[in-house]
C-alpha cells in the first residue's frame, strides 16, 4: 500500500500512468467499448481491467495522480452521440464536476467531442486502455497527460 494513492489504482495502472509522458493518451472505456481488440494495437498493447468500477470513480482517482495537457487544445475527449441516437448522456456532467474539482480545472475548458470511429481509431493510438463495468452509454474517456511544472 502508498500512501494518498487511490486503492482502485492498481499497481499494474499506476506502472502505465508513471510510464506515460506528456502528450501520451489513456483510455478510460465503458463496459460496451470493445477494449480488448483495441488495447492489442495501443502503444503498450496493454489492458487494464478494473471489472466492477465505473468512469466516473476511475476518472477521479486517475485525476488524483496524472496532469492533464495545458497545452492542448483539449485534453479530455469523448465519444460523441451517434447522430439520431436519442440517449442522454448525464455522465458527461459528473465528468465535468469531478474535473472542475480538482487542480485540473485550470488546464480544462471543455471536452473534445469525437465521432465513434473517429475515437475508435484514435484509442488505437493511446498508450493504454482501462476497461471499467460501466453501464451509462457514451461514457469513455481520452485523457491526455501533462507535464508537471515545478
Amino acid at each position: 500500500m502508498l500512501k494518498n494513492t487511490p486503492s482502485i489504482l492498481s499497481p499494474e495502472l499506476l506502472k502505465i500512468l508513471m510510464e506515460m509522458g506528456h502528450g501520451d493518451e489513456i483510455i478510460i472505456a465503458d463496459g460496451n467499448f470493445p477494449a480488448a481488440s483495441i488495447a492489442l494495437e495501443t502503444v503498450s498493447g496493454q489492458l487494464i481491467r478494473l471489472d466492477g468500477h465505473g468512469v466516473p470513480e476511475v476518472l477521479e482517482a486517475i485525476l488524483k495522480l496524472l496532469p492533464l495537457d495545458g497545452y492542448a487544445e483539449k485534453a479530455v475527449g469523448l465519444m460523441e452521440v451517434v447522430s439520431g441516437d436519442p440517449v442522454k448522456t448525464p455522465i458527461w456532467d459528473e465528468y465535468r464536476n469531478i474535473i472542475n474539482a480538482t487542480e485540473e480545472k485550470a488546464k480544462f475548458d471543455d471536452f473534445e467531442y469525437i465521432e465513434r470511429f473517429a475515437f475508435y481509431e484514435r484509442a488505437k493510438k493511446a498508450y493504454a486502455v482501462i476497461a471499467t463495468s460501466e453501464s451509462a452509454q457514451y461514457a469513455n474517456v481520452i485523457l491526455k497527460k501533462g507535464c508537471i511544472k515545478v
